[in-house]
């Protein structure tokens, strides 16, 4: 039974209710009167449940579908503005003891070589990170308990927070690394992490054990629980993601709903993020031999259909994806990108690329300045702010301001601010004169009068390199 107050993970992902939603689904999905009524109720942009989403995602219907895009958009626009928040991730290793059949770091793979960076080596990526301009990392590790222990990885964060370089600091550091106990997340929440991240892969149960056929991350319930673990360790801000391509995508759209309704159901906030990676090739890994892969017309409305179903949590799309896809999936739903990207353990301070450790080959190979200047040009305002995160706007506090609507003054202000940082210090001319453009036109969208008045004389300040102010 379908239970998502439930703290078991076969109760809260349940695969009985998932087949029903999916039998449903098929016999519906072009059921006018049902799908007029889902819409009225997606126009309140309160969400829908995971069987609503599912149908309007069915649906082949193209006037119906020419209103879920039209209404992803609507609710893009009035929750997150045209804000994109930035982030790179960070490989601290490669060293991995399970035996996923879909990641190049799998303990059998013997061409991939293996490399855990040292807190001095650390160091320098993040001061590559930083001459860049970003300000938002993603540590990623391999699951391996003795070459990368929780305390390697808090000493890595202290160390990462501790870097000041030029006008570069990392403001926030969110966390994707392997299941962990109570008590581990409890420390990374007094590390100061920002939201802890687990891609659950795949919410079927049997794919999910079949593809993970050794080591730790064999254990469903416990890696699928751990959202619930790390919440019980205080940690509010969660990111959950599935890999879309490793099961069909329709199951795990759902199992992926469903565990956002679970979490909203027992702690009274669901995911911060969503991340909706697809399978890509690297090393020894053919993403070829995958058969459950989406097309891109099938992605842009997966995610338009997810930003209707959970319109208060962000979106995700990494340099997995191309320039085009990403163009696509930005205008129906996407809040957060990553920018000028290496996938490889030491891979910002090679000189040219260095894929022999990559997890993953990136579509998207575009330097971060480049990719500021495509989204500037695009009309988005590309955001390094990180100030909800220091300020305690995290969790309910946070979804409380997004609900209702009174974020802006606070994300927008602290967008143009961090992109006039970004443009002063960092950008190319052509990115510098392209985003003074976008700032002066959107400095007048911020609602509240007296904010827009801080914000337009911190934007001077900041012209003038005065930096002794908090975003």
């Amino acid at each position: 039974m379908y239970d998502p107050k439930s703290p078991h993970a076969s109760e809260f992902i349940n695969d009985n209710e998932i087949r029903e939603t999916l039998a449903f689904a098929d016999a519906h999905k072009n059921d006018r009167v049902l799908l007029e009524e889902i819409l009225a109720k997606a126009a309140l942009h309160k969400g829908l449940s995971h069987q609503e989403a599912l149908v309007l995602l069915d649906c082949s219907l193209e006037d119906i579908n020419q209103k879920v895009f039209a209404l992803a958009k609507e609710i893009k626009k009035r929750f997150y503005g045209n804000r994109i928040v930035m982030f790179a991730p960070l490989y601290l290793s490669n060293y991995c003891v399970n035996g996923c059949v879909y990641c190049p770091y799998h303990l059998k793979n013997k061409t991939i070589p293996r490399k855990k960076l040292s807190q001095e080596e650390i160091r320098a990526e993040v001061i590559a990170l930083q001459d860049m301009g970003h300000k938002r990392l993603a540590l990623e590790t391999g699951e391996h308990p003795v070459m990368n222990p929780i305390e390697y990885v808090l000493e890595s964060i202290k160390t990462i927070y501790s870097i000041k370089h030029k006008n570069g600091a990392i403001r926030r550091v969110n966390v994707n690394i392997a299941a962990t106990t109570v008590e581990n997340y409890r420390k990374l929440k007094d590390a100061g992490i920002g939201t802890y991240i687990l891609f659950q892969e795949t919410y079927n149960k049997e794919n999910y054990e079949a593809l993970h056929p050794t080591g730790p991350k064999h254990d469903y319930a416990w890696h699928t629980e751990a959202m619930d673990r790390a919440m019980e360790g205080g940690i509010d801000d969660v990111g959950c993601g599935v890999l879309y391509g490793l099961t069909t995508y329709r199951y795990d759209f759902v199992g992926q709903l469903m565990h956002a309704e679970h979490l909203e159901a027992r702690f009274g906030v669901g995911p911060h993020t969503i991340s909706v990676p697809r399978i890509r090739p690297a090393d020894d890994i053919d993403a070829s031999s995958f058969s459950n892969a989406i097309s891109d017309d099938t992605f842009e409305k997966l995610v338009a259909v997810l930003r209707i179903a959970v319109p208060y949590t962000g979106i995700i799309v990494s340099t997995r994806e191309s320039q085009k896809a990403r163009e696509r999936v930005l205008a129906v739903g996407v809040s957060q990108i990553s920018g000028g990207s290496r996938t490889s353990v030491g891979g910002y301070t090679t000189e040219e690329r260095c894929d022999d450790t990559a997890q993953f080959d990136v579509s998207d190979q575009r330097s971060l300045d480049e990719v500021i200047n495509w989204l500037l040009k695009l009309g988005y305002i590309p955001s390094f702010c990180t100030a909800c995160y220091r300020e305690g706007r995290t969790g309910d506090r946070f979804m409380s301001l997004l609900k209702s609507g009174q974020i802006a003054n606070c994300c927008q202000p602290n967008a143009l601010m961090t992109l006039q940082e970004y443009l002063e210090d960092y950008a190319t001319a052509d990115t510098k004169e392209a985003g003074e453009r976008v700032i002066a036109g959107e400095l007048t969208h911020i609602p509240n009068e007296k904010v827009r008045e801080i914000a337009a004389d911190h934007l001077e300040k900041i012209k003038a390199g005065i930096r002794d102010f908090r975003f």
